[in-house]
């Protein structure tokens, strides 16, 4: 699998990957809105997790590689969540510190409602956060998505919930 924006790439996590993303994903500022960062086996198991994924659904979280350079920024793609007791469809994404605020996560999770509305049956897409996760929010809404509500659980406490529809996406389409 290979997804293009004008700015970057999205393709499958490899084995090699694993420097890049630990990068991202051992850095306490990028993952203040999880339990922890992430250490080296939780990182490894994070590509077989996506590894598998790709297996099983045909799609997982993707490494988002900026065009322009070849560097591994992060990752987005959709995985699916237990989000308030049912297990949904969700766009995730993590981008280095470093690139945060360009824009890069809302293309990169644009371009995955995208492909999931044209390449699955899914009738609607989430995201869900920290209710603290101002920029994940953010994120969700700059692409379509809207508050639904809000569930407390054991990691986060209290998780906000976006989500769009396939109509709401097909009326934004066809808005363009």
């Amino acid at each position: 699998m290979r997804l293009e924006t004008n700015r970057l790439i999205l393709r499958e996590f490899s084995t090699e990957d694993f420097d890049a993303l630990y990068e991202i994903l051992s850095d306490p500022e990028t993952m203040r809105h999880y339990p922890k960062p992430f250490d080296e086996s939780k990182v490894r198991y994070w590509i077989e997790w996506n590894l598998e994924n790709y297996r099983v659904f045909g799609f997982g979280l993707w490494a988002v590689v900026l065009k322009e350079t070849g560097r591994l920024i992060g990752d987005c793609g959709i995985t699916m969540q237990n989000i308030d007791g049912k297990i949904k469809p969700e766009i995730g994404y993590h981008i280095h510190k470093s690139c945060w605020r360009r824009g890069y996560a809302s293309e990169a999770a644009r371009k995955c409602r995208d492909w999931a509305f044209e390449n699955t049956p899914f009738q609607m897409l989430f995201s869900y956060m920290k209710h603290t996760n101002v920029a994940s929010y953010s994120t969700a809404v700059s692409n379509g998505m809207r508050l639904i509500g809000e569930f407390e659980n054991e990691a986060d406490k209290i998780s906000k919930v976006y989500a769009i529809s396939r109509s709401e996406w097909e009326a934004l389409k066809g808005g363009k």
